[in-house]
Formats: structure tokens, sequence, C-alpha cells
């Protein structure tokens, strides 16, 4: 860890949302102490009583300040890392939450999953995602899989939909202007209605445009001046429309949301390399729907619904090649399409000292792609194409899950501060079969206002439908692509840690974890098995390739620990932060491979072009790095609130394509510097309705790198102006 990262954190310590006795009631930061969150336990617990990692982000933090995405919002939080959040507006975002992989962590929306089946490892891009009619959103850091299901290892990010509101009309115009670099320009508008009437119905609508002209989102690397140029902005424009309808009271809450999402956007070819005529549209409906009802003050029943249809369409048209007009007479387009589903019934129950969740659910999802490439050269016209409609590709995971709460005081009055939670969750897959998690969280009071706990759990991510069935071939094999064989990847997490809250806005928490995950899939290239290691590729009349697929091969094993605070130091200061700190290992071996699938031939990992021959052992995960925050507010007079924040990433590891691992090339690692970034921000309220914020981000116009040959925003200046009644 290099100096700039230890001197910081010596002075940061850690960062949090939320917590304590008194409402300190400023515009940029709100503590409670008996906040309450859902997605720890699928039913309502005050923040200080759950014995796991959390925060919450309520609707003041969400509004209150500039930030443009909602990757930027996350990057800022305990132990998240979101890859692509400060390069160009538009570019793919990925989440990395204590260690696990992009595909590990779960997105939500009413806890309702948000995914993109259509990709490779079912990951949605967190830059469609809309705060627009966003209430709060809850974090939960460790494995989830008892409540959530698959692909939670790393955590739930919950974004919880604004309901009803006191009775009458309300709106909110929000406008947002700036720019983030040389040429570059962005505006967004927002408006939100919300009509609420006195018995409980209520009526949201609210449409956001964004729109950005933006950076060459590629590092330009080439030094010769007569080489021909040809480099172009890349743009983004996106549009989000919600509605929401619903009726609620003490008794009961139904509801049926509609998110719509459209954007554009300028690609590039590939790490530090242009593309003027890539563009990739995107479209999703998102739908949501609920409704519970509580059947005597100790029984409730609830049931949660969603369905989502998505298109994603890339067009790369000829690029120029020369100055005299010539070009690469290559022309491609992909369309995917993928859809998902989920239903569940789950009933919540309290008797004296033990409630809890009982539930049931379906998740089902769909995938189709369709790829066209035509290519003009001397040697003639090349076409394909690709339509992998009539597989049908789908899957249905099923599971039926159990989550307990049990206080001491059923075995001892004296035990009446120790809670003890179980939980249980079984899962069927209609391709892979069979799976179980469980989990177990002892916590203790030690004192008024001090939690300690103790958390085993264990969680799985379902292999993708393209990992699945994927149909590619190699014509001198018949070994595909995707792997019908694939189990699901499975972890076993510990974690404990302390919290301790207190009066005047002081909350503090730390946390040790350890995660490993066994079964985890890999993309492979396979040559001929008959053939000495060191002599493929040797022969150049002998095709010694055998093709491509995914295989369960690995366990990556990451522990770390974490610190959040924060304080109000008087009526005009509060003080936040965190600190978060993982390191890891991946380790391979050829007892892990399955030989049905590679039919005995070698198997050489794409992700750092090692052949499995032998056992293989790796410590450099990729973009896992230590991270810090520190937020400092200040108050001179109640209309005026100023902010400021210091965020450093550690160093770590990203990838690049080197074409000298192996005879196809593969994944090489390269480091990447750490960097400290400075931002400071102003919000004036002027009558109650009305402010006006500022915001100046990256201060010092400090040059780093988030993805290795990616551009990232320099010295970045934003206006808002916010009307609400």
């Amino acid at each position: 860890m290099n100096k700039i990262f230890l001197l910081f954190t010596g002075v940061c310590i850690s960062f949090s949302q939320s917590s304590t006795n008194k409402t300190i009631n400023d515009s940029s930061t709100v503590f409670q102490l008996n906040e309450v969150m859902v997605s720890a336990t699928r039913s309502e617990k005050n923040l200080v009583d759950i014995g796991r990692s959390v925060d919450i982000i309520d609707n003041k933090q969400i509004k209150n300040f500039l930030y443009q995405s909602a990757g930027e919002l996350l990057s800022l939080q305990s132990g998240v890392f979101v890859v692509g959040a400060a390069e160009n507006p538009g570019m793919n975002q990925t989440i990395f939450m204590r260690g696990a992989a992009s595909h590990q962590t779960s997105i939500m929306v009413d806890g309702v999953r948000l995914t993109d089946p259509s990709t490779v490892n079912n990951t949605a891009d967190i830059s469609e995602v809309s705060l627009l009619g966003s209430d709060r959103i809850e974090i939960v850091r460790g494995s989830h899989s008892t409540l959530f299901g698959s692909s939670t290892v790393g955590g739930v990010i919950n974004i919880l939909s604004k309901n009803n509101s006191t009775p009458g009309i309300h709106a909110q115009v929000n406008g947002t202007a700036g720019t983030f670099g040389s040429g570059t320009f962005l505006h967004s508008e927002n408006l939100w209605l919300n009509y609420t009437d006195p018995v409980g119905f209520y009526l949201n609508g609210g449409i956001e445009n964004y729109i950005v002209h933006g950076l060459d989102a590629t590092v330009d690397t080439v030094t010769n001046k007569l080489a021909f140029k040809n480099r172009d902005k890349d743009n983004f424009d996106k549009k989000n429309y919600v509605g929401k309808i619903g009726y609620q009271n003490d008794v009961s809450d139904f509801y049926f949301s509609y998110k719509y999402n459209t954007q554009r956007a300028d690609l590039d070819k590939a790490a530090f390399v242009d593309d003027e005529n890539y563009v990739l549209r995107f479209n999703r409906n998102f739908f949501t729907y609920g409704a519970s009802i509580k059947v005597d003050p100790s029984v409730e029943l609830k049931y949660i619904g969603g369905y989502s249809n998505l298109k994603r369409s890339a067009v790369n048209d000829s690029s120029l090649v020369d100055a005299l007009g010539n070009t690469d007479h290559t022309y491609f387009s992909d369309d995917y399409s993928g859809s998902s589903m989920t239903n569940e019934l789950q009933g919540n129950f309290i008797f004296g000292a033990i409630d809890g969740v009982l539930g049931i659910g379906k998740y089902k999802e769909t995938m189709n792609v369709k790829s066209y490439l035509y290519s003009w050269s001397s040697f003639g016209v090349y076409e394909s194409k690709i339509d992998l409609d009539k597989l049908n590709l789908r899957s249905t995971l099923t599971n039926v899950f159990l989550h307990v709460n049990i206080g001491g005081s059923i075995i001892n009055k004296s035990l009446e501060d120790l809670n003890l939670t179980f939980g249980g969750r079984l899962n069927k897959h209609d391709v892979y079969g069979k799976n179980a998690t469980y989990e177990v969280n002892p916590s203790y009071k030690i004192f008024n206002g001090g939690l300690l706990y103790v958390l085993q759990s264990t969680g799985f991510t379902a292999p993708s439908l393209y990992q699945l069935f994927a149909p590619n071939t190699y014509y001198a094999s018949t070994i595909t692509r995707g792997n019908k064989n694939l189990q699901p990847e499975k972890s076993s997490s510990f974690e404990i840690g302390f919290k301790l809250s207190a009066g005047d806005g002081f909350r503090l928490s730390a946390a040790y974890f350890t995660t490993t995950v066994n079964n985890f899939i890999e993309y492979v290239y396979l040559w001929d098995g008959k053939i000495g290691i060191d002599t493929l590729g040797n022969d150049l009349n002998r095709d010694d390739y055998r093709g491509d697929t995914y295989l369960n091969v690995g366990k990556v094993t990451n522990s770390g620990f974490e610190i959040t605070f924060n304080s109000s130091l008087s009526e005009q200061i509060s003080l936040a932060g965190n600190f978060n700190f993982v390191a890891g290992k991946l380790q391979y071996g050829p007892a892990d491979i399955n030989t049905t699938q590679t039919a005995n031939n070698h198997v050489q990992l794409f992700s750092n072009g090692a052949f499995l021959n032998k056992r293989i052992e790796s410590s450099t995960l990729i973009r896992r790095p230590a991270t810090a925050n520190i937020t400092g507010t200040y108050r001179p007079i109640s209309e005026l609130a100023l902010r400021l924040d210091c965020r450093i990433v550690g160093e770590r590891n990203d990838v690049y394509y080197d074409s000298k691992l192996g005879p196809y090339g593969a994944l090489g690692n390269v480091s990447v510097a750490s960097y400290l970034l400075v931002d400071f921000s102003q919000k004036y309220t002027f009558d109650g309705n009305i402010s006006l914020s500022g915001r100046i981000e990256n201060i010092f116009n400090k040059q780093y790198s988030d993805i290795k040959g990616f551009t990232t925003r320099g010295r970045s200046f934003y206006l808002n102006i916010n009307y609400e009644i």
C-alpha cells in the first residue's frame, strides 16, 4: 500500500449514512436512532439492532447533492467500488463489493432483482439505474443468499421507490448543468409529481432527461504526428419515465410501478482504441408490484413481484482508416434481448420474543442474441449471421426460505440482550438441480447502544444463460461454448463485527470478514490434449485449437476489514467517513476440471493465460482496491450548508489483452496507481422551497485511471436548482 493511502486512512477512518438518538436536520446529513431497514431481514428492524454490516442512504442524501449517477453515489459507500463511475458518463459501470466479483452483488428495485440476462455473466450496467422516484437505498454487505437468492455473495443494494406523502399535491422540479473537461457539457432536467389522498390512495410520476456531450472515452497513446487520427467525443443521453400507483394504510399496502429507460451511448473499440461509428442503444421496461395485509398484529402476508424486458443493440459501421477516406469495409450489429420475472409470497410473524419470515418464490429469465457481420476485402465478401431464437434459452429458479430471530429471554430472562438468528433456503434450478444455503447470526447488546455480532453464512451464484447454453463451436471440435454441466458458484462467509451508537449523532461500526467461493466459473481455451503444451501453435500446418467453453475450475478467497463512523461535532459541524481493505487469492488445479466438457484437452485460462496442468495460485485480484472516504459538513447559517468530500482508491490490478500469453493470447495484469480526489459542494435554501447548489469535483484536477486505457473526468463544475412544493 503506498504512502498516500496510509497517510489518508490514518486521518479518515470511515463513513456511514445514518443512525442515532436525535435528529440533526441539516441539508446534508440526517442521523436517526430508530431508522428502520427492511432488506437485512425482510422485516422492519431498527438499524442498531441488526447484526450485520448495513447502511441506509435516505431521501435527503439522494436529493441534496449533485451526484451525476447512482454509481457515483454508491461509490462513496463503505465497501463499494464502482468501476466506471469516474469516467465519461455512459461508460459501463459495475459494482465490486467486499471483493466479490461484479456478478456476485445484487442490485434490486423494491426487492426485485435488476439483471441483464443477455450479458455473459448476467450483470446489469449501473449507468442505466436512475434515482428518479427513489425514497432510499438500503445496503447490506456480506452474503445474503438465504433471503435473496442468487448473486448476493458480496451483498445486496436495494433501491426503494417513494410511496405516499402527506395529503395533497406535491411537485419537485430539478435542473443541473455542468462541465467536466475541455469541450464537455451535460445537463439534466427532472420532474416529479405526487398526489396523496387522505384515505391512503397515492399516485406518483416522473420524467428525467439526461444529455451529455462527453470526453473521448479512450486514452490516445499515438505520438506520431503523421499518423492518421479520426478521434471523436463520446456522447451519452438517457431518458427515464417512472410511475407508481398504490394504496397504503396501517393494515394494508398495495402498489404497482413502472419504469422505462431508454439511452444511447457512443462506444469505442477497446482500451486505447477509438471508434467513431460504434453506437449502443438500450431500452428496458421494468414493472414491480406487490401487496401486503396484516392478518392480525402478529401476522402479515406479503406478495412481491416484478417483470423486466430489455433490448440492447450495438452497431459498428465501417470506420475510416486513412486521410484518403478509405474504410475498414466492415459492418457488424449485435441485438440482445432478455427478460426476467420474479414472484414471491412471504409471511412475517411475531410471537413474543420470536419473529421471522417464511416464503416461497420463483425466478425466471430468458435471453436471445442476433448478430450480423459483413466484411469486404481483396479476397471477397465474408458474411456471418447468428440467431439464437430457435434455442429458446431460458431458466427457472424456485425456492423456499425461512429466517427466524429468537430473543435470548426465551432461554433465560438474564439473556434478554442476546439475539439468535437462523435462516435456511432451498433452491431448485431447472438445469443444475438443487442447492441450499444457510445463515447463523448471533448478536449481543453488550451495553446500551453497543452491539457485538457474529455471522456465518453461505451463498451462491447461478451460472448465466450464456454460460450454460451458448452454442458456439470450433470446426475442429464439437465442444460448445456453453456448458450445461456448470454448477453454481458456492460461497462460505464469516464475519465478526461491532456497532456503537450514542447521543449527539455518533455512530461507529467495525467488521472483519472472510469469504471463500468454490466452483468459480471461468472462460477457458481448449487445446489438443495429445500434443505437449510447450509445442502448441508451433506448427503452422497444424491446428491445435479445440474451441472455448466455461468451466467451474477455481476457488477465490478474499478477506478484509471495514470501519465506518459518523458524528455531529457541534450543531454546525458533522464528520463522517469509511475505510475498507480487502485482499484475496485465486486457486486453480487440474482436479477441479470436468473432463466431460473438455474431452481431455488442455485447458488454458483466458483470465491469465495459465494452463491447468498443475496447481496454480494467484494473489492478483482484479479491480478490488482498498478505499477510504471522508466527508465534512459545515453549516454557518441555517440556510447554507458547505461540504468537503475526500475519496481515495488504493493501488490495484487491471487487465489488458496480451497476445504473448499462449498461442491465442489472454488477459494480462497491470498495476493501476492509487489516487486521491477532493470535491467541494454547497447548498443554499432560499425559502424552504427553492435551493441552489454548486459542486466542484476533482478540485486539484488529478490525472488518474479508473480502468486502464480509458479517460477519467478532470476538474468539473456543476450547478443545480431545485424547486418543490
